[in-house]
C-alpha cells in the first residue's frame, strides 16, 4: 500500500474546522498539523483530532498537501509560501482577492510543479455529479438557480451574496456550458446581499442566478430547462429530478369533460456523501497521482472573474425611474 499524504490546514475558522475533521476521517490521509493566527484555536482544533498545532514554517515542512481556509485577503500570500515549499494546495473560495494574484499563482504552481485545487464544493455534491453525466445527453435552454437563506448563525458575512453565495452556482454554471459569456446584466439591494444575474452565452443558452443572504427560507435549487426535459437538482436532499414530455389529453368521467396532463418523472440513483469528503479525497488523489483537479486554479479565476463583474453590475446604478399608466 501507498504511503499515507501528510495534510495541513492553515486557517481554521467554521470551513477550516471541517476541513480538519475531514482530513482525520479520511483513511488515507495524516493529518500532521493546524496553523492559525489564533493559536487557541488552533491547538483547540488539533487536539479534536488528534494532531498539533504548529507554526506556518513547520507546517509547510511537514505537509504535502494543505487546506487553506484563511480569510481571502491572505489567500495569495498563504498559498504562495505553500508552493514555495513544494506543497500542493487546496485554496477555498473565492480563489483569490485579485484576479492578478491568481494568475501568479497558476505560474508559479507550474514552474514547481504543484497542484492548485480551489474549494469550489458543490461540483462534489451527488447531485451535481449526478446531473454532469445527464447534461451531455441534453440541448440546454436555460439554466435558474437560487441559493437563499437568512445570515448563518455564530459566522459574520462581510461580503456579497454574491461573492458569499452565488459564486457557488457560477462556477456550477461554467462547468455545465462549455461556452464562452457573451453578456452579463445584474441587479442588487441591501448592500448585494440580495441579488439576481442574467448571463448569456455564445452558444444561446440563457441563466439566471439569484442569491440572498436576507432571505428567512434555506433554498438551493437548480434547473435545466433542455428541449427533451426539465432537470430539477436539490443540493440540500441530493437529489434529482426529470420531468419528460407527456401528452394532454380529455377524458370523459361520468359524462363530464376533464383535461388530465400527467407528468412523467424519473429520479435517478444518486450516491450519498458528504461532498467535502468528496472534494478533499479528490484533491489528495490528484495531489498524489500528479492529475489534473476537478476544479482548477484557471476554473477558480474564471469563476472569480465572473462574480466580480456580476458584484459590480449589481452594485452600480439603478436604471431611470419609469411611470406607466
Amino acid at each position: 500500500m501507498s504511503e499515507p499524504t501528510n495534510a495541513v490546514v492553515i486557517g481554521v475558522g467554521s470551513m477550516g474546522r471541517h476541513h480538519a475533521r475531514v482530513y482525520s476521517e479520511l483513511p488515507e490521509v495524516n493529518l500532521v498539523g493546524i496553523h492559525d493566527v489564533d493559536e487557541a484555536n488552533a491547538a483547540e482544533v488539533a487536539r479534536n483530532h488528534g494532531t498539533q498545532a504548529v507554526d506556518m514554517q513547520t507546517a509547510i515542512r511537514a505537509a504535502d498537501v494543505a487546506s487553506i481556509a484563511v480569510p481571502t485577503p491572505y489567500h495569495y500570500e498563504t498559498a504562495k509560501q505553500c508552493i514555495d515549499g513544494g506543497v500542493d494546495v487546496l485554496v477555498e473560495k473565492p480563489f483569490v482577492a485579485d484576479p492578478d494574484e491568481g494568475v501568479e499563482l497558476i505560474s508559479r504552481a507550474e514552474n514547481a510543479g504543484v497542484t492548485i485545487q480551489v474549494g469550489h464544493i458543490e461540483r462534489f455534491n451527488p447531485a451535481i455529479r449526478t446531473l454532469s453525466e445527464i447534461v451531455s445527453e441534453l440541448d440546454i435552454i436555460a439554466i435558474d438557480a437560487q441559493r437563499l437563506g437568512p445570515p448563518p448563525e455564530g459566522r459574520a458575512v462581510d461580503v456579497s451574496a454574491v461573492m458569499d453565495l452565488m459564486i457557488h452556482d457560477i462556477d456550477v454554471l461554467l462547468s455545465l456550458v462549455d461556452d464562452d459569456i457573451s453578456s452579463v446584466a445584474a441587479v442588487g439591494t441591501r448592500d448585494n446581499r440580495y441579488a439576481s444575474a442574467s448571463i448569456e452565452f455564445d452558444g444561446g443558452v440563457v441563466a439566471g442566478l439569484t442569491a440572498s443572504r436576507v432571505t428567512q427560507e434555506k433554498v438551493r435549487k437548480l434547473s435545466i430547462t433542455a428541449a427533451e426535459c426539465r432537470v430539477n437538482v436539490d443540493y440540500t436532499n441530493q437529489s434529482v429530478e426529470i420531468h419528460r414530455h407527456s401528452m394532454p389529453e380529455y377524458i370523459e368521467d361520468n359524462g363530464d369533460l376533464r383535461y388530465r396532463h400527467e407528468s412523467i418523472i424519473e429520479r435517478p440513483t444518486v450516491e450519498n456523501g458528504e461532498p467535502l469528503k468528496n472534494e478533499l479525497r479528490s484533491f489528495v488523489r490528484s495531489a498524489k497521482n500528479g492529475s489534473t483537479p476537478v476544479v482548477t486554479g484557471e476554473d477558480g479565476l474564471r469563476v472569480l472573474e465572473v462574480a466580480r463583474e456580476i458584484d459590480g453590475l449589481a452594485s452600480g446604478p439603478k436604471e431611470r425611474e419609469v411611470h406607466l399608466g
